[in-house]
């Protein structure tokens, strides 16, 4: 009985934790109606903040928190004005992708400050434990009950008694409205992503506080739990973020009693997909709240697509076909071959994303499942190779449309959140499922790739088997997007409710479309996997997720031909000039900003 309490002391506590960086996550969602994927890494600059605050300047701990909140606060004031603001006027996708790109730029920035080693970060406070019924609790456990207490109380007060926060709800019941009574909208937008990343910054702080460490890879668990509790409260909904915290944090303790650390994470993800599938507006949302509207439906270039003659595409194909013919480096055709496997998922993405209009954040679960069916058919069952890849490209197509499911009814922000979510769900049962996928170990000795018995070891044939199947792929998905089907797929990502008043199903269709771009995906994942040798959970992760919507934003939405050109001009050519590995991500951020704020239909516009 001592060891339950103790969980949900535990559960408590890290649900406040949650609380913090949720309730930034609410207030921002009320105001400018956007997901703000940057929060988790004004989490990681707080949890750094108060690192050198502690560690280095020694500083007492109230005054360490007054820190790390207060220059927190200046970098969520700086993300709204530079990097945001801007946006304003723009459809309502583009705010969320710039706080994607931001959220790359600031994590790198702390890894080239602060290197990717973790760092220890003491607590400050004595290490003993109090007594309470059958359990224990210390004086870190009140410390952040006490700060989340006395957030919640001051947040209150503030939106309640002060003309600035009569400001904040006008603007976030009717935006328009508040305009028009001469409420400076701009300012709002300030205060509540100033209040917002403060409040994240000193959550980064306690948690590295509570277990003792802090590392530069802790910011996306800490944007995905904030966006879990949030969506499960309801978002926008302040208190309701709190209450969703709370039982995210109970849920991912009891689990791990029951299951084990591995787990944790896994429940957050499933309580998250059920909570959309059954009621996404959350679990404390209006019963009138109306639905989200698509982001994507005005995300159209505002001039033609760039039309490349059919003969500089030939030229084009013919020159990359021949290149291994002429002295070229081992190094410049790896760099390609990992171009042409991006550019298999590009094509995928582009087709999900930029022709249907599902903006998915979790594409990198569709390269695991193809990879490891793959893998698993060729080792286990002798499959021939080029078999077990078009096997894991089938195989991708039908688990990855039936995960997806799900999310075919919602709309928005949700879809992005959805499909983020299952990614990481699926990602953690490869890990947790070690009777099939062999859990942390991984899969190891996978045979090499093969074509009609012949092994394909040297990079010459890699090279032209990988950039063939691109090719083709890409043929493929070109015929199918000048047919009456791919008319249908743009349809609905320009109107879907105009589309379903023609008589399109919208859930066949987007089923048809994942189908087609799960199979892509899933021979680009079958692919990898027999030419690294060896898999595991982590190979492919949310990172290339991002990765691949960049991409695909780079050559234009639904672009077949920009699809592959941003593969090769965005791994392919920093790494052909030897830009240094750890700035790689940081281009990859400030591309995705530069993209969204001045071409947001790519190199050769959205199709």
């Amino acid at each position: 009985m001592s060891s339950w309490l103790d969980y949900t002391i535990n559960g408590l506590i890290v649900g406040n934790v949650y609380a913090l960086v949720a309730v930034g996550l609410a207030l921002i969602f009320g105001v400018s109606r956007l997901i703000n994927f940057a929060q988790g890494s004004i989490y990681l600059v707080g949890a750094y903040i108060g690192w050198v605050a502690v560690v280095q300047l020694h500083t007492p701990l109230p005054l360490t928190i007054i820190v790390v909140a207060v220059a927190a606060a200046i970098v969520g004031l700086i993300i709204e004005r530079f990097g945001l603001r801007p946006l304003q006027n723009s459809v309502r996708i583009a705010p969320l992708l710039a706080t994607i790109g931001i959220s790359f730029v600031l994590d790198q920035l702390v890894m080239l400050t602060f290197s990717p080693n973790p760092r220890a970060l003491p607590s400050q406070l004595p290490d003993v434990r109090f007594q309470v019924g059958g359990g224990t609790i210390g004086p870190l456990d009140l410390l952040i009950a006490g700060v989340g207490l006395t957030s919640a109380i001051l947040l209150f007060v503030f939106l309640r008694y002060s003309k600035l926060g009569w400001a904040v709800r006008a603007t976030a019941q009717d935006r328009d409205a508040a305009m028009q009574m001469g409420v400076d909208v701009n300012r709002v937008n300030q205060a509540v992503f100033g209040i917002a990343a403060a409040l994240g910054g000193v959550s980064g702080l306690l948690v590295g506080m509570y277990y003792n460490q802090i590392d530069t890879a802790m910011s996306l668990q800490a944007t995905l739990k904030g966006v879990v509790a949030e969506v499960v409260g309801g978002a926008g909904n302040v208190p309701g973020a709190v209450i969703g915290s709370l039982l995210l944090g109970l849920v991912e303790s009891y689990g791990v009693a029951v299951f084990g650390t591995s787990y944790r994470n896994l429940f957050a993800f499933l309580l998250l997909v059920v909570v959309l599938v059954l009621r996404p507006n959350g679990l404390f949302a209006s019963a009138r709240q109306a639905p989200p509207e698509p982001l994507t439906g005005t995300f159209i270039a505002p001039s033609r697509p760039v039309r490349i003659p059919r003969w500089m595409l030939l030229a084009a194909a013919a020159i990359f076909a021949i290149l291994p013919l002429f002295p070229v480096s081992f190094y410049v055709l790896q760099t390609l071959i990992n171009a042409w496997l991006l550019g298999m998922l590009a094509l995928s993405l582009t087709l999900v994303a930029g022709t249907i209009g599902q903006v998915s954040l979790g594409h990198a679960a569709l390269l695991a499942i193809g990879a490891y069916t793959s893998a698993l058919l060729s080792l286990t069952l002798n499959v021939p190779v080029g078999l077990a890849i078009i096997g894991g490209g089938l195989m991708s197509a039908a688990l990855g449309t039936l995960l997806i499911s799900p999310s075919f009814r919602l709309r928005g922000h949700y879809v992005s959140i959805a499909t983020l979510a299952i990614g990481e769900i699926v990602s953690l049962v490869i890990l947790n499922w070690e009777s099939v996928t062999r859990g942390p170990i991984g899969i190891s000795g996978i045979p090499p790739l093969s074509l009609f018995g012949y092994e394909l070891i040297s990079p010459t044939s890699i090279y032209w088997f990988s950039f063939a199947v691109m090719v083709v792929l890409a043929l493929l998905q070109g015929r199918l997007l000048t047919s009456h089907l791919g008319r249908s797929f743009r349809a609905i990502r320009d109107d879907d409710i105009a589309a379903r008043a023609y008589g399109l199903s919208l859930n066949r269709y987007k089923s048809l479309a994942f189908i087609f771009g799960g199979f892509a995906a899933g021979v680009s994942g079958g692919i990898a996997a027999h030419l690294y040798s060896y898999i595991n959970h982590e190979t492919f992760n949310t990172q290339q997720s991002i990765l691949a919507l960049t991409v695909v934003i780079l050559g234009g939405l639904g672009n077949v031909v920009g699809a592959m050109l941003g593969a090769v001009a965005l791994v392919g050519l920093p790494e052909v000039f030897r830009i240094a590995a750890e700035y790689r991500i940081l281009i990859y951020g400030i591309v995705l900003l530069l993209l969204v704020r001045f071409r947001p239909q790519g190199l050769l516009g959205t199709m």
